[in-house]
């Protein structure tokens, strides 16, 4: 409980100033009556309107401290919060062609990917998010959702050689676009990840980045890959087996830069699976989840009750004084 006026608590120091005040005048203002002996009043019992000859001051003095207390203004409050939770729409946009088995990420590049693509889902709770998997074509693996559960059971399932191989990244760009395009979040991300070069699909990158830049969403553009010019590459034998061979790391880095700089995001180089995660948490640091809070004080007076009992306290006090306890002059 807080007060209002709590200065006007200092009145109720006069209480025990007129406590004492109301113990020496009575003294001094009481008629005596002279007897050679008081024996014979011994054992007498003594009657109601004795012991409670002091009711009425009592009473005067708790209408006081009420009424003091009332026009301190007592009041209660009581303060609460409300979030509201602003998440972002973000597409991953990944590459599943077959160059993405390379080994040079462990175990290889498309597991990688998928590791740090659900950690990263799994960090960011309030976003919708969705999933566009490309190679020599592109298809929505999972429209935005809140339901990450599903997303990463989907994201878990693809894999190189599902659809028709090469590299699509203008149609893997474009269908990331187009599930953003009626998206009302203020903040819509595409994190494009790819190991190769654009060498398939009807559509360019560089028309797939005008298109993004124009609806206001931005790219951050990862390219996947060792920088020793070389990765190992598993390849199946004639004998049934698998045997792994060198193969060139093919990855169109100005064309990538390109997509982010011109979208206003920023291309990332991931050649083993501590910069992969480093990039990832980069990008989880730079995309921030807007959270507003609104803070609520309800204050309520509670004088009512003090005022009251110091008028009931005033009426008792009158009362007994007319009654009960009533004195002749």
């Amino acid at each position: 409980m807080t007060f209002l006026h709590p200065h006007l608590l200092y009145l109720l120091l006069a209480i025990p100033a007129l406590v004492l005040w109301y113990i020496l005048h009575r003294r001094h203002a009481q008629a005596a009556l002279l007897t050679p002996s008081l024996s014979f009043i011994k054992g007498l019992p003594s009657g109601w309107r004795v012991r409670l000859r002091h009711l009425p001051f009592a009473l005067r003095m708790l209408a006081l401290a009420m009424l003091i207390i009332a026009l301190a203004r007592p009041q209660s409050s009581r303060s609460w919060s409300e979030n509201d939770v602003e998440g972002i729409d973000v597409m991953l946009t990944m590459d599943i062609s077959t160059s993405m088995l390379a080994m040079d990420f462990e175990p290889n590049r498309i597991e990688a990917a998928k590791q740090v693509a659900a950690d990263f889902v799994a960090n960011r709770p309030n976003d919708n998010i969705g999933l566009v998997a490309f190679a020599g074509e592109s298809f929505t693996v999972c429209p935005l959702t809140t339901d990450h559960g599903a997303l990463v059971n989907r994201l878990v399932q693809i894999t190189p050689g599902m659809i028709e191989d090469q590299t699509a990244i203008g149609l893997g760009l474009v269908t990331a676009v187009n599930r953003l395009r009626d998206s009302q979040a203020e903040s819509k991300v595409i994190i494009l990840l790819t190991d190769g070069v654009n060498n398939a699909g009807d559509i360019s990158p560089q028309l797939a980045t005008e298109l993004a830049a124009s609806l206001g969403i931005t790219v951050h553009a990862i390219g996947m890959g060792t920088d020793q010019g070389q990765a190992p590459y598993p390849i199946s034998s004639a004998f049934g087996g698998t045997v792994v061979r060198p193969m060139p790391v093919d990855l169109d880095e100005v064309v990538l830069r390109q997509i982010a700089e011109s979208t206003g995001g920023t291309y990332f180089r991931a050649t083993d699976m501590s910069s992969l995660e480093k990039i990832y948490n980069q990008i989880d640091q730079m995309e921030k989840t807007k959270l507003r809070t609104r803070n609520y004080q309800m204050v309520g007076e509670e004088y009512l009750i003090f005022a009251i009992i110091a008028l009931l306290a005033l009426a008792l006090d009158f009362i007994l004084r007319n009654t009960y306890l009533r004195t002749n002059p």
